[in-house]
Protein backbone atom coordinates (compact mmCIF):
# COMPACT_ATOMS: atom_id res chain seq x y z
CA UNK A 1 0.00 0.00 0.00
CA UNK A 2 1.34 3.41 -0.86
CA UNK A 3 2.00 5.87 1.94
CA UNK A 4 -0.81 8.23 0.81
CA UNK A 5 -3.27 5.32 0.90
CA UNK A 6 -2.10 4.45 4.40
CA UNK A 7 -2.55 8.05 5.55
CA UNK A 8 -6.05 8.13 4.05
CA UNK A 9 -6.99 4.95 5.92
CA UNK A 10 -5.50 6.35 9.12
CA UNK A 11 -7.60 9.51 8.80
CA UNK A 12 -10.71 7.52 7.88
CA UNK A 13 -10.21 5.21 10.87
CA UNK A 14 -9.66 8.19 13.16
CA UNK A 15 -12.80 9.99 11.97
CA UNK A 16 -14.91 6.83 11.82
CA UNK A 17 -14.35 6.28 15.54
CA UNK A 18 -16.74 9.17 16.15
CA UNK A 19 -19.45 7.35 14.18
CA UNK A 20 -18.83 4.30 16.35
CA UNK A 21 -19.07 6.30 19.58
CA UNK A 22 -22.13 8.31 18.48
CA UNK A 23 -23.98 5.28 17.14
CA UNK A 24 -23.29 3.30 20.32
CA UNK A 25 -24.46 6.20 22.49
CA UNK A 26 -27.61 6.66 20.42
CA UNK A 27 -28.45 2.95 20.48
CA UNK A 28 -27.76 2.80 24.22
CA UNK A 29 -30.08 5.78 24.72
CA UNK A 30 -32.83 4.07 22.71
CA UNK A 31 -32.36 0.80 24.62
CA UNK A 32 -32.32 2.50 28.04
CA UNK A 33 -35.39 4.52 27.12
CA UNK A 34 -37.13 1.36 25.96
CA UNK A 35 -36.25 -0.47 29.18
CA UNK A 36 -37.32 2.25 31.55
CA UNK A 37 -40.38 3.48 29.68
CA UNK A 38 -41.34 -0.07 28.65
CA UNK A 39 -41.87 0.89 25.03
CA UNK A 40 -42.15 -1.41 22.04
CA UNK A 41 -38.99 -2.31 20.18
CA UNK A 42 -39.65 -0.11 17.17
CA UNK A 43 -38.32 -0.13 13.65
CA UNK A 44 -36.10 2.81 14.70
CA UNK A 45 -34.67 0.74 17.56
CA UNK A 46 -33.97 -2.15 15.20
CA UNK A 47 -32.39 0.17 12.64
CA UNK A 48 -30.17 1.70 15.34
CA UNK A 49 -29.13 -1.80 16.45
CA UNK A 50 -28.31 -2.90 12.92
CA UNK A 51 -26.64 0.35 11.84
CA UNK A 52 -24.45 0.44 14.94
CA UNK A 53 -23.29 -3.13 14.35
CA UNK A 54 -22.57 -2.28 10.71
CA UNK A 55 -20.59 0.85 11.63
CA UNK A 56 -18.58 -1.13 14.19
CA UNK A 57 -17.82 -3.81 11.59
CA UNK A 58 -16.70 -1.24 9.00
CA UNK A 59 -14.44 0.40 11.57
CA UNK A 60 -13.05 -3.01 12.45
CA UNK A 61 -12.23 -3.71 8.80
CA UNK A 62 -10.49 -0.33 8.47
CA UNK A 63 -8.57 -1.17 11.64
CA UNK A 64 -7.54 -4.59 10.37
CA UNK A 65 -6.18 -3.12 7.14
CA UNK A 66 -4.27 -0.55 9.18
CA UNK A 67 -3.00 -3.19 11.60
CA UNK A 68 -1.39 -5.17 8.80
CA UNK A 69 -0.08 -2.07 6.98
CA UNK A 70 1.14 0.07 9.87
CA UNK A 71 4.87 0.38 10.51
CA UNK A 72 4.09 0.53 14.25
CA UNK A 73 2.34 -2.83 14.32
CA UNK A 74 4.88 -4.32 11.87
CA UNK A 75 7.61 -3.37 14.32
CA UNK A 76 5.58 -4.89 17.16
CA UNK A 77 5.09 -8.15 15.30
CA UNK A 78 8.77 -8.40 14.33
CA UNK A 79 10.25 -7.30 17.67
CA UNK A 80 7.61 -8.33 20.19
CA UNK A 81 10.00 -8.98 23.09
CA UNK A 82 11.38 -5.44 23.03
CA UNK A 83 8.20 -3.73 21.76
CA UNK A 84 6.12 -4.81 24.77
CA UNK A 85 8.25 -2.48 26.89
CA UNK A 86 7.40 0.55 24.75
CA UNK A 87 3.90 1.93 25.49
CA UNK A 88 2.97 3.06 21.95
CA UNK A 89 4.03 -0.23 20.38
CA UNK A 90 2.36 -2.27 23.11
CA UNK A 91 -0.86 -0.27 22.85
CA UNK A 92 -1.26 -0.43 19.06
CA UNK A 93 0.38 -3.82 18.59
CA UNK A 94 -1.63 -5.64 21.23
CA UNK A 95 -3.94 -3.76 23.62
CA UNK A 96 -5.90 -1.68 21.10
CA UNK A 97 -6.25 -4.56 18.66
CA UNK A 98 -7.40 -7.12 21.24
CA UNK A 99 -9.80 -4.79 23.03
CA UNK A 100 -11.38 -3.62 19.80
CA UNK A 101 -11.70 -7.21 18.59
CA UNK A 102 -13.44 -7.99 21.89
CA UNK A 103 -15.77 -4.99 21.41
CA UNK A 104 -16.68 -6.15 17.90
CA UNK A 105 -17.46 -9.63 19.19
CA UNK A 106 -19.61 -8.20 22.00
CA UNK A 107 -21.52 -5.91 19.60
CA UNK A 108 -22.06 -8.75 17.14
CA UNK A 109 -23.20 -11.14 19.85
CA UNK A 110 -25.44 -8.54 21.50
CA UNK A 111 -27.01 -7.53 18.20
CA UNK A 112 -27.74 -11.13 17.27
CA UNK A 113 -29.17 -11.92 20.71
CA UNK A 114 -31.37 -8.82 20.77
CA UNK A 115 -32.70 -9.54 17.29
CA UNK A 116 -33.75 -13.04 18.34
CA UNK A 117 -35.55 -12.06 21.56
CA UNK A 118 -39.31 -12.50 21.44
CA UNK A 119 -40.39 -9.84 23.94
CA UNK A 120 -39.68 -6.16 23.32
CA UNK A 121 -38.52 -5.65 26.91
CA UNK A 122 -35.96 -8.42 26.47
CA UNK A 123 -34.75 -6.89 23.21
CA UNK A 124 -34.15 -3.54 24.89
CA UNK A 125 -32.49 -5.10 27.94
CA UNK A 126 -30.26 -7.36 25.83
CA UNK A 127 -29.19 -4.49 23.62
CA UNK A 128 -28.56 -2.22 26.60
CA UNK A 129 -26.45 -4.84 28.39
CA UNK A 130 -24.26 -5.96 25.50
CA UNK A 131 -23.81 -2.58 23.84
CA UNK A 132 -22.94 -0.99 27.19
CA UNK A 133 -20.20 -3.57 27.69
CA UNK A 134 -18.92 -2.89 24.16
CA UNK A 135 -19.09 0.87 24.72
CA UNK A 136 -16.95 0.63 27.87
CA UNK A 137 -14.39 -1.52 26.04
CA UNK A 138 -14.31 0.90 23.09
CA UNK A 139 -13.82 3.93 25.34
CA UNK A 140 -10.95 2.18 27.12
CA UNK A 141 -9.32 1.13 23.84
CA UNK A 142 -9.48 4.46 21.99
CA UNK A 143 -6.13 6.30 22.01
CA UNK A 144 -7.41 9.51 23.60
CA UNK A 145 -5.10 12.54 23.92
CA UNK A 146 -5.06 11.97 27.70
CA UNK A 147 -4.39 8.22 27.51
CA UNK A 148 -1.36 7.06 29.51
CA UNK A 149 -0.46 4.47 26.85
CA UNK A 150 -0.86 6.22 23.49
CA UNK A 151 -1.51 9.87 22.77
CA UNK A 152 -3.47 10.75 19.65
CA UNK A 153 -5.45 13.87 18.78
CA UNK A 154 -9.25 13.82 18.94
CA UNK A 155 -9.33 14.53 15.19
CA UNK A 156 -6.39 13.93 12.89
Amino acid sequence: MQFSGFIFLLYAHSLFRWLVVVSLVYTLYRAARGCYMQTAFSKTDNTARHLTATIVHIQFMLGMVLYFQSPVTAYFRQHTSSAVHQPDFLFFGLIHALLMLAAVVVVTFGSALAKRQAADAHKHKTLLTWYLIAFVVVVIAIPWPFSPLAHRPLIR
